[in-house]
């Protein structure tokens, strides 16, 4: 017996490339650059949350004042109403600004926590990357001496 796809709402999707979905993405956020982002943090309450990986922050530097959250605890982290949320996350009204290295990922972050009815939040344009690059404020975790910065990538 051969198995046939049925019409209707069930349907899957057609395939489309991770270049289509950013775009798609994109199109419904607020996306900022590195000093809106920081303007942002230190004047209206806005939240930064790096979702980079450790590796990079150890070889890079943090934004100081932005949240750490693995990528893959996000939603468990920002969800105003679950039980894991970080103390920052106060309620779907935050303004949240997710960082990643170079502003592809937290595109994608940002939509995520769209879905969980942070309606405010975005990402930066540019990343991490961006933001050192304009030369504002990166810190090292304390005890550890600051490494040679690396020269933006491109991408």
């Amino acid at each position: 017996m051969a198995v046939t796809s049925r019409p209707g709402p069930h349907r899957p999707r057609p395939p489309r490339s991770v270049e289509e979905l950013l775009e798609q993405v994109r199109a419904g956020l607020d996306r900022l650059g590195p000093r809106q982002a920081h303007e942002a943090a230190r004047n209206e309450g806005a939240l930064l949350v790096d979702i980079r990986y450790a590796a990079l922050r150890d070889r890079d530097g943090l934004i100081p004042g932005a949240a750490v959250v693995e990528r893959n605890e996000l939603e468990w982290r920002l969800d105003p109403n679950g039980s894991h949320r970080i103390p920052e996350v106060t309620g779907h009204d935050l303004r949240v600004i997710v960082v990643c290295n170079e502003g592809y990922a937290s595109s994608l972050a940002a939509a995520s926590l769209r879905q969980l009815g942070l309606h405010r939040a975005t990402d930066l344009t540019g990343g991490f990357q961006a933001w050192r690059a304009e030369s504002l404020p990166v810190t090292f975790e304390p005890g550890r001496p600051p490494t040679a910065p690396m020269p933006p990538t491109s991408g």
